[in-house]
């Protein structure tokens, strides 16, 4: 527990105020993804999604973002798995961004509404052959007896689509989070942390203050 506990590292890359950010917590976004992106992380459109049940029983995991724009941020899943469960339950979700090459972390609350079918029939057909299948074949978050269950139910629906149009399932499809607060951390020596906070007007705009660390 002591090794755990003295696991430290300085922040000290960069740094965030308020006259540096746009006024825009999306074009924030945008500046930031380029960096991202132009730094070569690795998968750096994986993002920690976290939801609730009515009851206030949490849940984290990872997903991808697979778009954004001023309406909200994109990931698809299968809406019976849990975390389809827990939105139908409570459409309320927080998105974590952790790109630590760049000691940056981003903070996203919003509510969660489901893409248009159009939308979700247009990246389901965007992916490989396989990711299409395998969709089809594993009933997410649901309990299965084994391994080799799985691989012979994907194999099962391989054989029934051969030559076939690998169309997109009814339960599976794509998530919009629309923002109500974004958060943009950059990581500061002694964990004097830089926290810019956008919140949500009723105006439609948005307010910009700093939290402390």
């Amino acid at each position: 527990m002591e090794e755990i506990a003295n696991i430290r590292k300085e922040y000290k890359l960069k740094s965030l105020a308020e006259n540096d950010v746009e006024q825009n917590p999306f074009d924030q976004f945008s500046k930031w993804w380029r960096e991202a992106t132009e730094s070569k992380i690795e998968e750096v459109n994986a993002m920690t999604l976290a939801t609730a049940s009515t009851d206030g029983v949490p849940s984290a995991r990872i997903v991808l973002l697979k778009g954004f724009d001023e309406k909200g941020f994109l990931f698809f899943t299968n809406y019976n798995s849990y975390k389809g469960m827990q939105l139908l339950e409570n459409p309320r979700a927080s998105l974590v961004f952790f790109w630590k090459e760049l000691e940056r972390q981003i903070r996203i609350t919003g509510i969660v509404e489901k893409t248009s079918a159009q939308a979700s029939d247009e990246y389901f057909n965007s992916r490989p052959i396989g990711s299409r299948i395998g969709a089809i074949a594993s009933p997410q978050s649901q309990i299965i007896k084994d391994r080799n269950w799985l691989e012979e139910n994907e194999e099962k629906v391989r054989a029934q689509l051969e030559s076939k149009e690998v169309k997109r399932p009814a339960n599976w499809g794509g998530y919009c989070v629309k923002p109500v607060s974004i958060e943009f951390w950059q990581g500061r020596p002694n964990r004097l942390h830089d926290r810019i906070q956008y919140t949500l007007q009723d105006d439609g705009g948005w307010g910009i203050e700093r939290l402390a660390p």
